[in-house]
């Protein structure tokens, strides 16, 4: 399981990188009125991000848990190519967020991959959820989920600011 975790870990420092360098500084999304859907898409992903990072930082998804849990991970794939589509439609990707978006989907199936064979011993256990703690990496996972929240937030919020400004 600290295998997949720490890949995760690699997972949100990409995401973050990013965020900050391409969508925040380097091509200004949140006032770019041709992002207003890119930045829903990123606001509902960072959501789902956030569950993944705080729970798995603290918790196991047991029993019956396991499907809700898997239709997040399924979820945030969906939103992902999605989000793919809509940036090709939308605008022209810089090579180097192309190839990190290349990169952060490897590290994310990779992180599945890791992660598939705790999730089939947890869907083996009575449903509820399994008190867990993996030191430093539980705490950097909560750090990134508070994060990755507070720019979904920020994502949601420009995406309506754009759209009150008729943009």
């Amino acid at each position: 399981m600290i295998a997949a975790l720490r890949v995760l870990l690699l997972v949100g420092i990409l995401g973050g990188l990013d965020t900050f360098y391409y969508h925040e500084w380097k091509l200004r999304l949140p006032e770019t009125p041709s992002a207003r859907r890119e930045l829903r898409l990123h606001a509902a992903r960072d959501f789902a991000y956030a569950v993944l990072f705080g729970s798995l930082a603290w918790i196991s998804w047991r029993g019956l848990w396991v499907w809700p849990f898997a239709a997040i991970l399924l979820f945030e794939i969906v939103v992902t190519l999605t989000d793919f589509i809509e940036e090709d439609r939308t605008r022209r990707l810089p090579p180097g967020e192309r190839v990190m978006h290349a990169v952060i989907g490897i590290a994310y199936g990779v992180f599945v991959a890791l992660l598939y064979p705790s999730a089939a011993q947890w869907a083996g256990l009575a449903s509820g959820f399994g008190r867990a703690d993996y030191g430093w990496v539980s705490w950097m996972l909560t750090l990134f989920a508070c994060g990755v929240f507070v720019s979904g937030i920020r994502d949601l919020s420009a995406s309506s600011n754009l759209r009150r400004r008729g943009m």
